[in-house]
């Protein structure tokens, strides 16, 4: 009697819907049901299609770039533009952005140089196209950079182009400023103040842009003179 006070049922026997299966309780015999119409899933509204694509419908009918960033730039967007770029843009484009980074002195394929005539001319939403996207060699860095990082990577990318053609002028009064060879030498980095050059393997990349009809993808670098090495005979290690 005991053994038989023990069995119940309750409710294991109720009309159910269990997962991956289908059910006889609704018309369509499904047991999942489907999404209301225009149903969009939580945080994913993206109401500003610019801020999350870079791009906006033109007059002619296509997406295009505009050099506009979709929120205010401010110094603490700079900083984190400037943090996130050392870490994912400089070893390829340098920190100064010339495209001499350590990966192409190792032989990758030239990087962008962000101060040539063709990186300034374009808008500013044309980098967080690239970083969302991808170009050429540069794989995309939408998994590493969320939205907000990439547009304050590009504004970032903006203020070193202002840096290399920023004035005296242009420093607020009361601002002491300092010329870079000054600083290196009080720094005692003075190769900080020398001029760019690119690596042999760079600049033999570089010739074969040029030779397949991509000037665009070519800064255009001074090539660095010839070093003659002595042979020798290897060294045991």
């Amino acid at each position: 009697m005991m053994l038989i006070a023990g069995c119940r049922q309750d409710m294991h026997n109720q009309p159910k819907i269990r997962s991956q299966r289908g059910s006889e309780f609704f018309a369509d015999h499904r047991g999942a049901r489907q999404q209301a119409a225009n149903t969009v899933a939580r945080g994913q509204l993206r109401e500003d299609s610019y801020f999350y694509t870079g791009v906006v419908q033109g007059a002619s009918g296509y997406r295009e770039e505009k050099d506009e960033m979709p929120f205010p730039v401010t110094l603490d967007v700079l900083k984190r533009g400037q943090e996130r770029f050392n870490i994912y843009c400089s070893p390829c484009h340098s920190r100064v952005g010339n495209g001499l980074g350590e990966i192409v002195e190792r032989g990758y394929k030239p990087a962008a140089n962000y101060h040539d005539q063709v990186r300034l001319s374009q808008p500013i939403s044309h980098y967080f196209y690239v970083m969302t996207h991808g170009y050429g060699a540069m794989p995309d860095y939408s998994a590493q950079l969320t939205p907000e990082d990439r547009w304050a990577v590009a504004a970032y990318i903006r203020a070193l182009q202002l840096s290399q053609a920023a004035k005296a002028s242009d420093v607020p009064a009361g601002i002491t400023v300092r010329s870079l060879k000054e600083i290196a030498a009080a720094s005692g980095h003075q190769e900080f103040a020398e001029p760019w050059t690119l690596p042999a393997t760079a600049v033999q990349a570089n010739s074969n842009d040029l030779k397949q009809g991509n000037p665009a993808l070519a800064p255009a670098y001074p090539a660095p003179p010839e070093i003659k090495i002595p042979l020798s005979k290897p060294e045991k290690h």
